[in-house]
Parts: C-alpha cells; structure tokens; sequence
C-alpha cells in the first residue's frame, strides 16, 4: 500500500513573481525535534520517478527508475532529501517536508518504511560521544510534482540519476543499505518491519502508485 500525504496548499504553496519567490520557510530550530535518549530522530526519503522514455521500455522496474539526490549545504556530496522528525508529524510526515524543503518535489509516499540506521551528523564525524549521533527513518517517495521554488534552493542543487549511478555517489554506507530496501520494495520482496513506526499517517488518503502499476504490468 502507498499512502499520499499531504498539508493544506495554503501552506505548502510556493509563490514565484519573475526572479523573486515567497517561499514556504524550511522549519528551523530544535524547540519541537524527538529524541530517543540521546539519539535525534531523523526522517528522509529516496524520491523517484519511472524514466518515460520509449527507448528504455525493459521490464525490470529498476532498469526505468531514477533516483532525486541533492547536495548539502557548502558541499558538494549528493546525499537524499532528509532532516529532524518533530513532535507534531509522523515519521512519513516529516519526510514528506523535507523532501519539499530540502528538494522541492512532493509525490506519493510509500508507508513502508525502508529501515532505520544511526549515523553521526557530518559536524560531529570524529566525536566519541553520543552527541550528534543521528537514528534516521527512510521511506520511498515517488515524485509527482517538482517545484521550481522551494525553501532550500538557494543553498542546494539536486540530480536525477539512475539507481545504479546512485549507489557510486553515496557517501555513506548506511545511504547504500537503504537503496538496497528500496530496490527491494521496488520488486516486491518483504522488508522487516520498524516495530515504533506503527502508528498510522495522518491526513492521508490511498492511492496506487505508477511503479505498482509498472509491477502489475511486467
């Protein structure tokens, strides 16, 4: 099952007039941020899409994907779109944000969630404590819509690139392990299940997404 969640248009629309934007501002701040004793809990997204073009028409699924990855801030490595889950949204929901802030795309989300993984922030690399460690949420975004302004463009670059291609950019294993859950939800095989991410969506409506259809269809 996939689910679409979504906020009001109210407050996720991006205004643009000529080179100026009145953006939807990108949450700031850690006043709302969870936290699992120490551990700051992270939630992201693979976005993707189903490449269109009539000379790839494989049936493998994965042949025809491409993958969104954008840059952070003041570097130049391709990472996906993901940022802290606060107290007030669910984990699907704040992937969702932040695959609007962070990339500026929206789309359905699938509410399996990929896995979890603990990493360290990439400001506290070499620290031997706890702080800045990260426990991160993943989940598969399938983009229906991409924005020319978002909250983060300015200090971001994005890239679609085929999943093979992703793999060679990651940085970091953990990053690899969840494009690994990700070709798998792809195909259809079982993914373990995160036990504390049981708690419904909210504001969600059920919608088949096109790599179901794709599936249905090979």
């Amino acid at each position: 099952m996939t689910v679409l969640l979504f906020c009001s248009r109210e407050s996720q629309e991006l205004v643009c007039r000529g080179s100026m934007a009145s953006p939807l501002l990108a949450r700031k701040g850690r006043h709302q941020q969870r936290y699992d004793n120490q551990l700051r809990l992270v939630a992201g997204c693979i976005p993707y899409k189903l490449n269109t073009d009539g000379d790839n028409q494989s049936c493998d699924l994965l042949d025809r994907v491409e993958v969104l990855m954008v840059t952070s801030p003041g570097r130049l490595d391709l990472v996906f779109p993901k940022g802290g889950w606060e107290n007030d949204e669910t984990a699907g929901e704040a992937a969702c944000r932040e695959a609007l802030e962070e990339a500026g795309v929206r789309g359905t989300l699938n509410d399996t969630a990929l896995g979890v993984w603990e990493f360290r922030s990439k400001s506290t690399q070499k620290a031997c404590s706890l702080e800045g460690t990260c426990k991160g949420y993943m989940f598969a975004l399938e983009v229906t819509e991409e924005l020319d302004c978002y909250p983060e463009k300015d200090s971001r670059d994005r890239k679609w690139v085929p999943v093979g291609e992703a793999y060679k950019l990651c940085r970091y294993d953990w990053m690899r392990k969840a494009l690994d859950s990700f070709k798998d939800l792809l195909r259809g095989r079982r993914i373990p299940t995160v036990p504390e991410l049981s708690e419904p969506p909210s504001l969600c409506i059920v919608k088949p997404s096109a790599a179901d259809r794709a599936i249905a269809l090979c």
